[in-house]
């Protein structure tokens, strides 16, 4: 029996309630499911739906914190090309698992935000692109689009279902397995079939995206947060959470934490609370050596900074980082910061696409830096050789890959850089045993110092 929306979405738990079994579609329209999407259908204009999401004030959750409402705004009005919706799933940054929990536990409630998306723009067909290493979550999405199909919530028979003109169909696309597919354009790219290489900007999706025709990119957790929005109102989002960035987050704990796992909270929680109240703190009860606040491309948090730090994109930049995903990842006293620095460095360079010098070349050079203050190898200007070649990858690539990549680097050095200092020597010995013009070069006859 249907119990109404205020049974499910209750204040925190917005976007994965507790309910069990809500993967279902029938507990899940139990529970108030897809009507939402039916008192939009029936009541509402397109032009109304985005002015409500715009006053809501929901912003991406897949890092960049855009407004949402005013990205569906930017989709032309008119067109005589066909119109696309993609779903980014491509849950790939190290720290962030949040996604794959509304596609196990909540999938039909992103299929209803999808479809409200998509009547607000004009949109008749959208991809669900989730990450090539999800083969469970992918199975997931499958069999809750096909339930939705088959009760008529998806397709033509939403004409029957919903007394509607509209209909829109869904595919569940799978990823092509690599990291800069989550980046828009990437992903795109993907979708064509085409290799997964950011394109330049502008022009931007929203004029010419999937096959030459308007897309709008959304993230899996930005659109599973529409219906709720409908469910208890624009006013009452507006007022959860920290007022420049409302709502709720689902944070993922991980790392030195005794409770790691996704929660769901408003944004602006303090981050002492979250690690220690929610999260249990410490293991061992030791001290904590530095946080990443969200996800691995963002910038560390010093502890002495945790007590002032609000968990919401604004307060973060006071601390120079960003909320990104909201992956928290904790680091306790005994760390080594430069092995943690080198196996970030070791992920982007790998999964650098090549298309950009500064970023294909730049993330290896990092790589090897980071390598030399591991093995023992690095001189005090190796230090400042690393900050310059990060400062050069920043804002010289065609997507934020390069960013994300350099971001991690320079934040550290500039919190924590007498950890870097004290892995340097003052000079670095170099030696070859080559032959050379008939003479072997030894270790004593080739030493420089710098």
């Amino acid at each position: 029996m249907f119990k109404g929306s205020q049974y499910m979405y209750t204040s925190p738990h917005l976007v994965i309630p507790q309910i069990k079994d809500l993967h279902k579609i029938d507990v899940y329209t139990a529970n108030g499911g897809y009507e939402q999407l039916r008192k939009v259908l029936s009541s509402m204009s397109a032009d109304d739906v985005i002015n409500d999401v715009k006053t809501s004030g929901l912003r991406g959750r897949g890092g960049a914190c855009f407004s949402t409402g005013m990205k569906w705004s930017f989709m032309p009005k008119s067109n005589d090309k066909p119109k696309y919706l993609a779903i980014n799933g491509d849950e790939s940054e190290p720290g962030s698992f949040k996604d794959r929990q509304i596609l196990e536990y909540n999938p039909h409630q992103l299929i209803e935000g999808i479809l409200i998306a998509g009547y607000a723009m004009g949109i008749t067909k959208a991809f669900i692109y989730i990450r090539g290493e999800y083969h469970k979550w992918v199975d997931c999405t499958e069999v809750a689009v096909k339930e939705a199909y088959a009760k008529g919530f998806i397709g033509d028979g939403m004409k029957s279902a919903f007394g509607t003109s509209f209909s829109m169909d869904i595919v569940v696309h799978k990823g092509a397995g690599a990291y800069v597919c989550g980046e828009e354009t990437s992903l795109m790219n993907s979708i064509e079939g085409e290799r997964a290489y950011p394109r330049f900007k502008p022009p931007f999706p929203a004029n010419k995206g999937l096959w030459g025709c308007p897309t709008t990119i959304n993230n899996v957790e930005t659109l599973a947060t529409v219906p709720a929005i409908f469910a208890i109102g624009t006013d009452a989002y507006s007022k959860i959470g920290a007022a420049k960035h409302p709502g709720t987050l689902l944070f993922g704990l991980s790392g030195h934490i005794n409770k790691p796992g996704v929660y769901e909270l408003p944004t602006g929680i303090p981050l002492k609370e979250l690690l220690y109240d929610i999260g249990g703190g410490i293991p061992g009860g030791k001290k904590i050596k530095a946080i990443i606040p969200g996800g691995s491309s963002m910038p560390p948090i010093h502890p002495d900074e945790i007590d002032r730090v609000l968990m919401d994109n604004e307060s973060l930049k006071e601390f120079g980082s960003y909320i990104g995903t909201a992956g928290v990842m904790v680091m306790d006293e005994d760390t080594d910061l430069v092995k943690v620095l080198l196996r970030l460095a070791h992920f982007y360079h790998h999964e650098s696409c090549g298309q950009c010098t500064p970023c294909r070349e730049g993330c290896g050079w990092m790589e090897k830096i980071l390598k030399r203050m591991v093995k023992g190898e690095a001189t005090t200007h190796d230090v400042d050789l690393l900050f310059s070649v990060a400062s050069n990858i920043e804002g010289n690539t065609i997507c934020a890959l390069g960013e994300g990549a350099a971001w991690p680097v320079k934040g550290f050095l500039k919190k924590f850089r007498s950890e870097f200092e004290q892995r340097a020597k003052p000079s670095r010995e170099f030696f070859s045993l080559n032959v050379v013009h008939g003479k072997e070069a030894t270790r004593n006859q080739l030493i420089l110092t710098q």
